[in-house]
């Protein structure tokens, strides 16, 4: 059989706070199966600029035109770094997405009565955690047991100066998006999503799940990602 590996386009993944990028596994091997390229961002979450040059990193190797793909705080990393030339379509799994000028903390100051609140540490010289033993009922709802554990145990640092990055200018008002809203998501409140995933004109998909979807539903995450790489084509033909 010929390889055709990486032969329907390119995808880069990035993943959000608290989490490193291993989480993005299954939706990985799902993608290369299925016969896409794929890079897998590992941002220091330190800062927003930090993060923005990571993905950029690598992006640059890449042949256009890549679906960029965030997770949560990913979500604010790709609206940022999508406004590389390469990137042709960006997907938000159950992220933000951020207006210009807008930052997590901006987003999340305000939340809904009666909105779940994040188990968010007080910060660690500049770093927040979540706490370990709230983690999985927080963000990892529908994960079996073990790797919720492993999750909130080999959590990732994410820096203060992270959550209150803004954005110059979003990718998602000059290229398309696609956004997976989190019906059961405890970490963004699916209302958020909604409103968000709205305001960037995203074609909008849900699913039941936690806020880590792209752990429990890497299938359904795949297909939104083989989605909006299907849709880019069309659009360039």
């Amino acid at each position: 059989m010929p390889d055709v590996t990486g032969a329907l386009g390119t995808v880069v993944l990035v993943h959000g706070g608290f989490v490193d990028a291993s989480g993005w596994e299954d939706v990985y091997k799902i993608l290369k199966k299925d016969g896409y390229n794929v890079s897998v961002v590992q941002n220091p979450t330190s800062s927003l600029a930090d993060d923005v040059a990571a993905t950029k990193r690598a992006l640059a190797g890449q042949k256009a035109p890549v679906i960029l793909v965030g997770h949560s705080y990913g979500g604010v990393v790709v609206t940022e770094a999508g406004n590389d030339p390469r990137v042709a379509g960006l997907v938000y799994i159950a992220a933000f997405a951020p207006d210009k000028g807008e930052s997590v903390a901006a987003l999340i100051k305000d939340p809904q009565p009666g909105a779940p609140v994040p188990p968010i540490l007080p910060p660690q010289d500049g770093y927040l955690f979540l706490d370990r033993t709230k983690f999985a009922a927080s963000f990892a709802g529908d994960v079996a047991k073990e790797k919720a554990e492993f999750m909130a145990d080999s959590q990732l640092p994410w820096g203060v100066e992270a959550l209150n990055g803004t954005i110059s200018e979003p990718a998602w008002k000059t290229k398309p998006s696609w956004y997976l809203v989190a019906t059961e998501d405890k970490m963004i409140p699916p209302a958020a999503q909604k409103f968000m995933s709205k305001r960037a004109g995203s074609t909008v998909v849900e699913v039941g799940g936690s806020h880590a979807v792209y752990v429990s539903k890497p299938e359904a995450v795949a297909a939104l990602i083989e989605k909006a790489a299907k849709g880019v084509k069309l659009a360039a033909n």
